[in-house]
């Protein structure tokens, strides 16, 4: 799975994890930009290809790769392009919010169209009866299968109240549907509560309304009488930073939070006031949680707050902010680095639990796809045997 684009697609939205927008244009820095190794050879290369080349390109196409290779080339797995095509979707991700008809597909071997691997609830597609595991396969008349994932998305994907006509099956029976397209709200933050009287929160990111859904969700367990909470931030991308520190200022008492230090050597210190979670507290952690989720896990940590469950994180320490091009294109480009409130670097180390439990690939494959029971979730049954004696 890339780290920055979900492997499955979200009909209305391709999942990518969030940076912080600058708002610096091409113009401004235009006369700052030098001639350089990388200008002279593009320049270079199109006069050749204007003057030789014997078929037809789309010089489009050739400035997208262009520009994907020169970000790659400086080998930080985290900073990447973002084409004009690409870039709505990776705002609409930023703000948990897309038009679409809310369902994640994935291609199967063997399989002819997409199965149905998550429905937002209350979408259209809920609205409409579509079920998980239902498999997609007309857009319009058309076989997803001649036309492909990616543009099986682009034709579901389509302004707000208009519609889509669908053929999915269910259990090898056929069924039509027609689905209005509507603004699909994703939930951030999802809340049980156990027998035993322990809140299980699961964080998705740390984009936009993490913090405010996630304190909801405390909240709601306190009243409810809560004796302990169990946080999952695992297959978590990450997020905004704004996001994170409100989060931790809410749970944890007075000290530092989070530290930066960006390009310039600038240090930038987030802190807590004195006011607090009292709650016996559990993260839940694997190697897909990266960047703000890990950071989060450390904090609890450190405060001795929380016991951190599950197996080691990616080890994610840089921070990324988008710059807009002016093409509509955007990049995001490592500017800092991270370290948690006692100063510790993360960059490929992570967070070690307290508690290590491994799921095998099938528990993996279910719980990325929201399909693992709670009873059947070794790394989740241990974070909450934690808390057995004192329920």
């Amino acid at each position: 799975m890339k780290k920055f684009w979900k492997a499955a697609m979200v009909l209305g939205l391709m999942a990518a994890s969030a940076a912080v927008t600058f708002c610096i244009t091409y113009r401004e820095l235009g006369s700052a930009i030098p001639s350089t190794p990388w200008t002279a050879k593009t320049e270079e290369i199109s006069r050749y290809l204007d003057a030789y080349f014997i078929d037809e390109y789309d010089p489009e196409r050739l400035a997208d790769g262009a520009a994907a290779g020169m970000i790659a080339a400086t080998g930080d797995e985290w900073s990447y392009y973002i084409s004009a095509d690409d870039y709505d979707a990776y705002l609409e991700q930023m703000n948990n919010a897309y038009v679409g008809i809310g369902v994640t597909i994935q291609a199967e071997d063997g399989l002819d169209g997409f199965r149905i691997m998550e429905v937002t609830a209350d979408g259209p597609a809920d609205q409409g009866g579509v079920q998980v595991d239902d498999v997609l396969t007309h857009v319009e008349g058309e076989s997803v299968t001649e036309l492909g994932q990616e543009e099986t998305v682009n034709r579901v994907r389509g302004e707000e109240g208009t519609e889509v006509q669908l053929t999915l099956s269910r259990d090898g029976e056929p069924y039509d549907v027609t689905l209005k397209r509507g603004n699909v709200q994703q939930a951030v933050a999802t809340y049980t509560m156990t027998e035993d009287k322990i809140a299980v929160i699961t964080i998705a990111n740390f984009d936009a309304d993490c913090a405010r859904q996630s304190m909801a969700a405390v909240e709601q367990a306190q009243v409810e009488g809560a004796k302990a909470i169990v946080f999952d931030v695992r297959n978590n991308p990450g997020g905004m930073k704004t996001e994170l520190v409100r989060l931790l200022d809410y749970l944890l008492p007075e000290g530092v939070l989070f530290r930066s230090v960006d390009y310039a050597g600038e240090e930038e210190i987030d802190e807590s006031d004195a006011a607090c979670v009292d709650l016996p507290m559990a993260v839940l952690v694997n190697h897909e949680s990266y960047s703000a989720a890990e950071f989060f896990a450390a904090a609890l940590q450190e405060y001795d707050a929380a016991e951190i469950v599950g197996t080691q994180t990616y080890g994610k320490g840089n921070f990324q902010s988008t710059f807009p091009l002016s093409d509509g294109s955007a990049i995001a480009i490592s500017i800092g680095k991270y370290y948690t409130p006692k100063g510790v670097s993360l960059t490929g180390v992570g967070i070690t639990p307290d508690v290590v439990v491994e799921l095998n690939d099938e528990e993996a494959v279910k719980l990325y796809y929201n399909q693992l029971p709670m009873e059947e979730d070794p790394q989740m049954q241990a974070a909450l045997a934690l808390f057995q004696e004192s329920t």
